[in-house]
């Protein structure tokens, strides 16, 4: 009874830590999967330990729960979560359906196929839509790769990425002009948004590597070499 009393006094990221290995936190950790769904936070850890007690207890695998934990890893792209998760579950349960479009959204959007992603995903919202906050992470997703790539974005492509259009685009864009640094200007027929600038789609601020150590250390190389 005390051993019960002093483990309700720890929490799941605790029980994880001490032991992952332990069937009996298994149930914990499956609420603890329907805790992050419901208050939008992400645990990858405790989700990977829940995978890796149902291999050992596989009459125990919830297949609701193993598609809640997949669709939370693909919503921290660009971490490869979804990798590691998706190797902790068995091949024939990959083979039910929701687990093979699980599979091929991943695809479309580690190719950075967006409009293909959106397709799929508009056909499949039956599966997506019992995780709030999936559109939005697959958005910051999306503008995370364009600005990697692009120092500006024709509007056009920012709309087919992001799957937002018309009046919605517009007060998107206004927002992030005003919190975001963009900036928005006119270009041919068409909007062209400015992102702002990192080293990737500015090389030239890439601080080169020779430039980073400091001036100290290099002179205590030379009485070594000498």
């Amino acid at each position: 009874m005390a051993t019960e009393q002093a483990a309700e006094n720890y929490t799941v990221e605790d029980l994880v830590a001490l032991n992952p290995y332990n069937p009996d936190i298994l149930n914990d950790l499956e609420k603890f999967v329907n805790e992050q769904v419901s208050s939008q936070t992400y645990n990858l850890d405790a989700n990977l330990s829940l995978l890796r007690l149902y291999q050992f207890e596989p009459e125990r695998m919830s297949i609701q729960i193993v598609a809640r934990i997949l669709i939370k890893a693909l919503m921290a792209m660009p971490a490869p979560d979804f990798s590691l998760c998706l190797f902790l579950i068995p091949e024939h349960v990959q083979m039910e359906e929701q687990f093979k479009t699980l599979i091929v959204l991943s695809h479309y959007l580690e190719t950075a196929r967006f409009r293909q992603f959106w397709d799929e995903a508009a056909k499949n919202r039956h599966i997506l839509e019992v995780v709030p906050g999936f559109e939005q992470a697959i958005q910051a997703y999306a503008i995370h790769l364009l600005s990697l790539t692009y120092q500006k974005v024709p509007r056009p492509v920012l709309a087919e990425a992001i799957n937002i259009e018309g009046l919605a685009l517009d007060k998107f864009l206004e927002y992030h002009a005003a919190n975001s640094g963009w900036v928005i200007e006119k270009g041919g027929q068409s909007q062209v948004i400015v992102l702002p600038r990192n080293e990737f789609n500015h090389p030239e601020l890439k601080k080169n590597t020779a430039d980073t150590v400091p001036f100290e250390h290099v002179t205590r190389i030379f009485p070594v070499l000498s």
